[in-house]
């Protein structure tokens, strides 16, 4: 693998622990045809039990709930204190933005994506690519504003909780096979 692949791939994977989402999943919760369209239906259709069983979530919900269920995470582990929660709100939002500005690049990809040439194609996924390193960016400054606000102790803490994210696969990548041990060849 090549550094600029290993790059990425570390950046997305970063970005997946951040609550960013990664292009993959973006694609797949764009793939939900026009998830935005089915919840504004939902709200202005009066629910009927015909309506609300058995339907499933759209994905766009699903998304939704999956980045907040990371921020609640993220603030539990990392122990944020009430002296600290205007700084760890412009750190969620900014979580909330970026996830939603890389989704919107993504819908708009799948709905173009019949059309699309292939120049056309390569050039949604940089936009795409580009919105997670802009939108890292802003996260690196909202989290770094907080980190450099936390004592010591605390700032050890959320070394390990990042550290830890590194080590964890994701709902997309699978633990990497463990080799079996080897037998240690018998002497004669």
């Amino acid at each position: 693998m090549s550094q600029i692949s290993r790059l990425i791939a570390r950046a997305v994977a970063a970005g997946a622990v951040l609550g960013l989402v990664g292009a993959a999943a973006a694609l797949d919760t764009a793939r939900a045809s026009d998830a935005s369209m089915l919840v504004a239906q939902a709200t202005v259709t009066p629910a009927t039990p015909s309506t609300t069983e058995a339907k499933p979530k759209p994905k766009h919900v699903a998304h939704i709930t999956r980045v907040e269920a990371r921020i609640n995470e993220l603030k539990a582990r990392l122990k944020i204190t009430a002296d600290e929660e205007a700084l760890w709100n412009d750190v969620a939002q900014t979580m909330r933005d970026n996830a939603k500005t890389v989704e919107d690049l993504s819908r708009q990809r799948y709905k173009e994506a019949r059309t699309m040439t292939a120049v056309e194609d390569l050039q949604s996924f940089q936009t795409i690519t580009q919105a997670h390193a802009d939108g890292l960016k802003k996260l690196v400054a909202a989290f770094g504003a907080l980190y450099n606000a936390m004592p010591d102790a605390q700032k050890k803490n959320a070394d390990a909780v990042f550290r830890s994210f590194e080590h964890r696969p994701g709902p997309r990548h699978k633990a990497p096979a463990k080799p079996a041990p080897q037998a240690a060849p018998k002497s004669q």
